[in-house]
């Protein structure tokens, strides 16, 4: 496609997708450059589908190379105004960022709904989790403050936080608001310039959020959308412009980016894969234990990296899994425009597939599928990418049901005899996102969060991510490079920026004897 001037998007705050049906006339979806939209010359373009219904929503470009250096270069040329900017007056823009970010919460739920899949509910619980992390990099000014000591007589030494550049942002389809906003906020306020790309399945949340950055009254630059799959990765990882790369996504794409980032000189923080556990306990409250289970695997249809999706029913709860089945059945599976909506569809066909094969192997391992949501289709969307519901039973850790990360509503069930023994398999799991355990015994508790080797920690809560004051601390295979996860909180400012100290003496400042010294300083 030729570049086109005046290219916009096609909702508002108040005009925005409410329904599954057919997009009569289809656009791509443009880029995002210098403030403003522009279309792709290439005619290399990636279908993006409904997942309710598989209709055709838009087409998102490979953008060519030159339209990637465009962006970088973009990004290059903003950052040495941006970081003069004082935090303060970069504080500015994320307010009015924030506000409209809220403003708009419906619109961004919507796009996402409709490209992603997720119920209208869950949509708009994606782009709060975002918008919180955007209210707390508000705080801007407080992270980037330095340290200052006097460090021996008339001498001190000053710490400095100097943003490292430009840097990219690598998103993944599962939340196509909350991690643009993990990223974004935080390295702009620190004064960085971002070129980000969105999933190539769900691109239109941070178009939307693209929009605002320019009506929020970001300088042309600072902020910049590009499109496409490996080749754009590849580009970002290889140009010596970008600084760092944030990534969340799969092990197999993380592992790459961060090797190879890694390799180029980058900073890179990636988070990968997941097998998140929960350990039941007989003394835990039972009809709450079974709701929270209910919600943490199968909202979002499974497609969470923090979903639960590994059940250890101690002792005598195993006796609990009939009634756990009887309440899933109750769930309504349908599209995510629907008000009865509890979970949508999974993303593409071939999700679905292999979701349904890693059930259909549980089997011919000898475990038992004691609801079996394949083969579901609701009556008013037969071509969606549908799986229902789905608990396995008396699992193995040597099934590869339990050895992969499904991301699908499937939660395999094991039995074990004892905490030490659940702990035991948590701890051999190479993943380590989080991990639950539900009980009313705080010594219990206590042993538990001793002992676990996962980052991410909740008691009777099913899925612990911490708000944006701390940081998400995935570890073990779950973290690119088997560190330490930096996003949002300070440990993202500390990522974002690069720390300076300063050690001062003045000329003319009292003195004993004018005597050069070329021992070591003893600071005394």
């Amino acid at each position: 496609m030729a570049l086109q001037p005046n290219v916009a998007l096609g909702t508002s705050a108040t005009s925005y997708p409410s329904s599954h049906d057919r997009i009569i006339n289809i656009t791509a979806t443009p880029y995002f450059i210098d403030n403003e939209f522009r279309y792709s010359s290439t005619e290399n373009l990636i279908d993006v589908h409904d997942p309710a219904t598989n209709n055709l929503v838009t087409r998102v470009p490979q953008m060519a190379k030159v339209e990637l250096e465009e962006a970088v270069s973009s990004a290059q040329e903003a950052f040495p105004r941006w970081r003069q900017l004082s935090p303060i007056a970069r504080q500015q823009f994320m307010f009015r960022y924030v506000h409209l970010i809220r403003e708009n919460w419906d619109r961004i739920a919507a796009v996402i709904t409709l490209e992603q899949g997720k119920t209208l509910a869950d949509a708009r619980g994606d782009v709060l989790r975002g918008l919180q992390v955007a209210e707390a990099a508000c705080a801007g000014p407080e992270y980037m403050k330095g340290e200052v000591l006097e460090v021996a007589k008339d001498m001190e030494t000053r710490t400095y936080r100097e943003p490292l550049g430009v840097v990219g942002v690598i998103c993944p389809f599962n939340f196509p608001a909350m991690i643009p906003l993990w990223c974004l906020p935080i390295a702009v306020i620190t004064g960085n310039t971002v070129v980000l790309k969105p999933s190539e399945r769900a691109p239109g949340a941070a178009m939307i959020l693209a929009e605002l950055a320019e009506k929020a009254g970001f300088p042309k630059g600072v902020i910049n959308v590009v499109h496409g799959s490996h080749d754009t990765v590849n580009y970002l990882l290889d140009a010596p412009e970008v600084k760092a790369i944030s990534f969340v996504g799969s092990n197999e794409a993380g592992e790459y980016i961060f090797t190879k980032g890694s390799a180029n000189g980058k900073r890179v923080q990636a988070n990968l894969g997941a097998k998140n556990h929960a350990v039941i306990m007989p003394d835990c409250d039972k009809e709450q234990t079974l709701a929270a289970i209910m919600a943490a695997a199968f909202g979002a249809a499974g497609q969470r990296c923090m979903a639960l999706s590994v059940v250890l029913f101690v002792g005598e709860t195993k006796e609990w899994l009939p009634e756990l089945v009887e309440k899933v059945k109750a769930l309504r599976v349908n599209g995510g425009f629907e008000p009865d909506a509890d979970l949508g569809p999974v993303v593409t066909p071939e999700s679905k597939t292999r979701i349904e094969g890693l059930v259909a192997s549980a089997k011919d391992e000898g475990a038992d599928i004691i609801l079996d949501g394949r083969g579901y289709k609701p009556q008013n969307y037969p071509n969606g990418n549908w799986v229902g519901p789905t608990i396995i039973s008396n699992a193995t850790t040597s099934m590869q049901c339990y050895q992969e990360e499904i991301f699908g509503p499937v939660l395999v069930c094991l039995i074990v005899d004892s905490l030490e023994a659940g702990i035991d398999i948590i701890n051999q799991n190479p993943y380590g996102n989080g991990t639950a355990i539900f009980t009313s015994s705080g010594v219990t508790a206590e042993r538990f969060r001793k002992n676990v080797e996962a980052g991410q920690i909740g008691v009777n809560v099913p899925i612990p991510v911490p708000l944006p004051m701390f940081s998400f601390t995935g570890n073990k295979r779950s973290v690119a490079g088997g560190g330490a996860n930096t996003f949002y909180g300070r440990p993202g400012v500390n990522f974002y920026t690069q720390l300076k100290t300063v050690t001062l003496k003045w000329a003319g400042q009292a003195r004993e004897t004018s005597k050069a010294d070329l021992a070591i300083p003893n600071h005394s």
